[in-house]
């Protein structure tokens, strides 16, 4: 195998899709597995989308989720420029390279004049009524004026597009590393404008170029641009190229959970979760979107997932390390199939990843929460509050959000619950126990229990009858961690001080 060489090349129109995030990752794995290069080309030919912000929001996401960039935008490298409005001289040379061989014209065709064509086809019954082999001879280009109109036309600012001559009637193949053979007939194929009016060229001719000048070894894209994969054959060939032509793979496209059409940000809105990996607010509509790193996902947790939207490892495995995706990855194992996007299998890696981490790891999410709500915190008693929840939590912030009553007593209470089962038995047993914890030099796991047994034994009252009713008065509400780990975090001067506070309060009738 030659040298690896890939790309990803965004187009800095606004945030990036996870869908992108999918295609920089295969790139990246394929880059790190074969020892190539991972090349970050930002494709801002369009100049009308482009949207301030966004390449620096693409180049922040892809630094998040630890897709490293060996070559291009932010990196530089020995084929500079990568920012393809900066390459604009380029791209002129070879479309006049193709005008002057016959394999591309210019075409003066107004708006206006376009317009009236594909009426007059539409009028015709005629189901293609786009500009190629079939009406090129009715329209106003150098095919159809001559030389002398041409230069007039160019001399006195006249504007012009460039438009590749696509061949009539002739079979374009080209084998793709997912769909395998793949034949179009040129006839299918309209002739794409290769330079616009203002100067710059169109993704197609610039698509090419760049690949070629930058010596790329595999184009793995989304699924979208495969009609347009025979046209930029064409290209490799009309440019003599076709020896240095990069091999092709099409990736699925990512759908809903249903499996019902393609996953778009509207419906990543209605289910509740982000389609984009940062924050993101549009600076044309100042519409704000969450991302998948505010939301609490871990970059690896959500790398993991993606790999496996298209790709299967062949295994029953499904937790990978970056380094074990970069050994076991093939696009050969890459499905033809839409791969559904199910948020909570996403949210299933997210608790892996967690619970792989040691609870001092974790610590240091729960005292980012804690910085911010201003709480001092031994860092013993953040490794145990963390170790109490690991197995409970999904996302990073969940260790505050679960875990508020180990800092701060309840204000909160699980009423109805309350009202039900708050009676006499309750009352006689919590106020045996906290005379038993008044009497205990200190608290911990294991003489919280014995306490508990001993005050049961004591009552006559078995501890399974009061244990859900203790559980709401130390935290609030009936479900939780371990109930004598929560005993040892918040220690016995504050169980003592919350059940006193519910032998005070919760003996007047509930409302």
């Amino acid at each position: 195998m030659k040298e690896v060489r890939v790309r990803f090349a965004p187009s800095p129109t606004g945030a990036l899709h996870i869908g992108g995030v999918r295609t920089a990752l295969y790139n990246f794995l394929l880059a790190r597995k074969h020892k190539g290069t991972m090349i970050l080309r930002i494709e801002d030919t369009d100049q009308t989308r482009f949207v301030p912000g966004a390449e620096e929001y693409i180049i922040d996401s892809l630094k998040w989720a630890g897709i490293e960039i060996d070559e291009g935008v932010g990196k530089g490298g020995p084929h500079a420029p990568y920012r393809q409005s900066e390459r604009k001289a380029i791209y002129q040379k070879y479309a006049q390279q193709l005008v002057s061989e016959g394999k591309a014209y210019y075409a003066f065709d107004t708006e206006a004049e376009l317009e009236a064509m594909r009426e007059r086809l539409k009028a015709q019954g005629s189901s293609d009524q786009q500009y190629s082999s079939g009406t090129r001879m009715q329209m106003k280009n150098s095919l159809t004026l001559s030389e002398v109109e041409v230069a007039e036309k160019i001399n006195s600012g006249v504007h012009y597009v460039i438009r590749l001559k696509v061949p009539t009637n002739e079979e374009i193949q080209l084998t793709d590393l997912i769909r395998g053979e793949v034949r179009v007939n040129s006839s299918q194929i309209d002739d794409k404008v290769l330079m616009k009016s203002d100067g710059m060229p169109t993704y197609h001719l610039a698509n090419v170029v760049d690949d070629y000048l930058m010596k790329i070894s595999h184009v793995i894209r989304g699924e979208e641009w495969l009609p347009s994969a025979p046209l930029h054959v064409l290209l490799y060939k009309f440019l003599r190229w076709e020896k240095e032509m990069p091999q092709f793979a099409h990736l699925p496209l990512l759908l809903k959970a249903d499996g019902n059409g393609k996953l778009s940000k509207r419906d990543a809105d209605k289910a509740g979760f982000p389609i984009f990996p940062l924050n993101w607010t549009d600076p044309k509509t100042n519409e704000f979107s969450t991302g998948f790193r505010e939301n609490g996902y871990l970059p690896e947790a959500l790398l993991n997932f993606l790999a496996f939207l298209g790709w299967n490892p062949g295994t029953e495995q499904e937790i990978f390390s970056m380094q074990e995706l970069v050994d076991t990855f093939s696009i050969e194992r890459i499905g033809k199939a839409g791969a559904k996007f199910d948020i909570h299998k996403a949210q299933w890696f997210n608790q892996q990843y967690l619970r792989a981490k040691t609870d001092q790891q974790l610590s240091a999410f729960l005292f980012e929460s804690l910085k911010k709500e201003n709480i001092n915190c031994p860092e013993e008693k953040a490794i145990k509050v963390c170790a109490a929840l690991k197995e409970r939590v999904t996302f990073p912030q969940d260790f505050w959000e679960h875990g508020k009553f180990f800092f701060n007593a309840p204000t909160q209470f699980d009423h109805p619950l309350i009202a039900k089962k708050w009676n006499n038995d309750v009352v006689k047993f919590l106020s045996a126990y906290q005379e038993e914890l008044k009497a205990q030099p200190t608290l911990n796991v294991e003489s919280a229990k014995m306490l508990l047994d001993h005050t049961a034994q004591a009552t006559g009252i078995a501890s399974g009858k009061i244990m859900q009713m203790l559980r709401v008065v130390l935290t609030g509400g009936a479900a939780g961690p371990d109930l004598m780990q929560t005993m040892d975090i918040i220690g016995k001067d504050e169980a003592i001080n919350r059940i006193s506070f519910a032998l005070e309060n919760f003996n007047v009738k509930i409302p």
